[in-house]
Formats: structure tokens, sequence, C-alpha cells
């Protein structure tokens, strides 16, 4: 497959890492940037015609949205969100331009961690940021 706004090594990484911390639960990886997304993987036995577009745009502001949200919070920095829906789970990890949505049958929360910050470490190492 042919990546238009990623690099493959990039996209490989990406998958891999997800695939390796979730193994079958994986259910999609989806990378993202302000203007553009790319499904990277999704799990044969799901609708292969979702329209990813407003879901994207939803998780980008939300992203912005809850970053300026909670920045002065004595929770700390905002690192990742996980969602909870009725046929699985989504986890967002993102940097200041791009991220990376993942959904999945259930994890642990410390999964879901792990999985956040190997995907975060991935995208800053492709900005140049690490």
């Amino acid at each position: 497959m042919t990546r238009n706004i990623l690099s493959d090594d990039l996209a490989d990484a990406i998958v891999t890492t997800a695939r390796t911390a979730t193994g079958d639960s994986l259910r999609s990886v989806t990378y993202f940037t302000r203007a553009n997304f790319e499904q990277l993987y999704l799990r044969e036995d799901l609708e292969q015609d979702a329209d990813l577009n407003d879901f994207v745009g939803h998780e980008w502001q939300g992203y912005k949205q809850t970053k300026n949200a909670y920045q002065e919070s004595e929770l700390g920095d905002y690192r990742f969100t996980v969602r909870a829906f009725s046929n699985g789970y989504l986890l967002r990890a993102t940097t200041e331009r791009q991220g990376v949505l993942i959904t999945t049958d259930g994890l642990t929360m410390q999964s879901y961690e792990e999985i956040a910050e190997a995907i975060e470490r991935l995208l800053r190492e492709e900005s140049g940021k690490e």
C-alpha cells in the first residue's frame, strides 16, 4: 500500500506497535494530522466502508479542546484519551501536529498507557522532537 501522508517506515512502526501491544484485540489504526488522515489497519471482520472524515475531525478538535481545558489542572499534563463504546474502545495519542487513533476490544488501562507512550514516542521521533 502506498502511503500518502506518512512514511512507510512510520506507518509500519505504528501498526506493529499497536498490534504487538493488543494482539487480536486490535480493531483499527488511523494516523491523522489537522488536514488529513489515513487508515493504516482495519481488522478483517469489521466494515471496510466506514466514513472516518467526521470521526477524525472530531478527535483532532477534541485533542485541542481537552489540552486547552486541562492545562491548569492539578491532574498534570494531558497525555492521551481512552473512550469506551458499546462495541469497543478508542485510544487517541497525539503530539501537536499529528496523532493516532487506535480502536480495540477491551484492554487494561496499563495497556492503553503503554501503547500511548510508544505511539507518542514514534511520532516525536518522526518529527525530530526527541
